[in-house]
């Protein structure tokens, strides 16, 4: 398995640790529940320095990411990060990712560590236009410091103003007394903070004073076990479970990210716009469990007759609401929120509702 460098700290703290992605990495510390709600009510630092990392440069960065994602990049400003997808020719998802815009002719996108090959290799092939193409993954470490009062230990160890980095932006200065860092107003957790990417040789110095200057505000480790829960309660997709190559962002209802200006020539543009025109036969929705019970991957979504509807792509225990959630596909007629539907669990039909996301209220 590949490592990070942070996995040695990991093991060295009693992580339970697991294969994910073809890394070793950290599943849980002191328990899925006591992490997600340290995050929820604190602050917690995840590694997620096995994620991708590739540069895009030159007179030809701006056209060549525009013809491979979905969202339209030539809104980006300097500074500005954007959530989109690289759609593929069959109709469905190589994957999802963020593009990051850092001068004129440079940019960043950030890619998920279980498509890393995958994603390289399609960048690599459909680069018709002679943009610089540099995966920096393996010169890249990264982790995110989220939660409640993750600004408020972050600010402590920049002369950045955090507070000057809205959402969905970045900028790039001294953390920790290290040049350069780049850091992200982003994270996949819905709990608020950042994200900071730097060189892996300055990995212990950036994790040792992270935990010293949040020792005050009871700081912890969290593992990929949380990392789920909390994306869930957020309303997040996972890719591999809510995403994949046969889902359309239509489906999935990332409609917004899917934007069709003049001259924006992407992947599968004709399908997916005709899509966004004329509907779909499923789409993506949330559900949350009336009935007590734990759905689950791959269990069957069904109507109020007993006949089957859906799939769940997602499913867990909130541990803020203390119920099962949950996201799926259904038939159309049956994805708006208020919506009754019934998840079988061990052949019961269990009752659940379709619900807006995030699950768990902001703040």
């Amino acid at each position: 398995m590949k490592t990070t460098p942070f996995t040695g700290l990991h093991i060295a703290l009693g992580a339970k640790m697991h294969e994910f992605a073809g890394f070793n990495m950290p599943i849980e510390y002191t328990g899925i529940i006591d992490e997600h709600l340290t995050v929820v009510n604190g602050v917690g630092v995840f590694d997620v320095s096995h994620m991708g990392e590739f540069w895009v440069k030159g007179a030809q960065a701006l056209a060549f990411i525009q013809s491979v994602t979905s969202n339209d990049a030539a809104r980006l400003a300097v500074g500005d990060i954007q959530y989109s997808c690289f759609p593929n020719a069959d109709g469905g998802i190589v994957d999802d990712l963020l593009v990051y815009r850092f001068a004129e002719e440079t940019y960043l996108l950030v890619v998920n560590a279980g498509n890393l090959a995958k994603d390289w290799e399609w960048c690599v092939s459909h680069n018709t236009f002679g943009a610089v193409l540099e995966n920096d993954s393996d010169n890249t470490a990264q982790l995110a410091v989220q939660g409640l009062k993750a600004v408020d230990v972050l600010q402590k160890l920049t002369p950045v103003n955090l507070s000057q980095i809205p959402y969905y932006t970045f900028a790039v200065g001294e953390f920790a007394g290290i040049p350069d860092v780049i850091l992200s107003n982003t994270g996949y957790t819905g709990a608020g903070g950042f994200e900071l990417y730097f060189p892996p040789a300055h990995a212990l110095a950036v994790w040792n004073a992270l935990f010293e200057a949040g020792r005050g505000e009871g700081i912890k480790p969290v593992g990929l076990g949380a990392r789920d829960t909390l994306r869930l309660e957020a309303g997040f997709c996972l890719y591999g479970n809510d995403l994949d190559d046969t889902t359309s962002p239509i489906e999935a209802g990332l409609g917004w990210i899917t934007k069709f200006p003049e001259g924006k020539n992407f992947t599968n543009r004709a399908a997916i716009e005709r899509q966004k025109k004329e509907g779909v036969t499923r789409k993506l929705c949330a559900f949350r469990f009336l009935d007590k019970g734990i759905p689950r991957h791959g269990y069957e979504i069904l109507n109020a007759e007993g006949i089957p509807i859906g799939t769940v792509t997602s499913g867990t225990i909130s541990p803020c609401l203390k119920t099962g959630i949950g996201m799926g596909y259904v038939q159309p007629a049956y994805a708006s929120p208020g919506t009754e539907i019934y998840i079988s669990v061990r052949n019961k039909p269990l009752k659940a509702q379709v619900v807006k996301t995030p699950f768990r209220p902001k703040g």
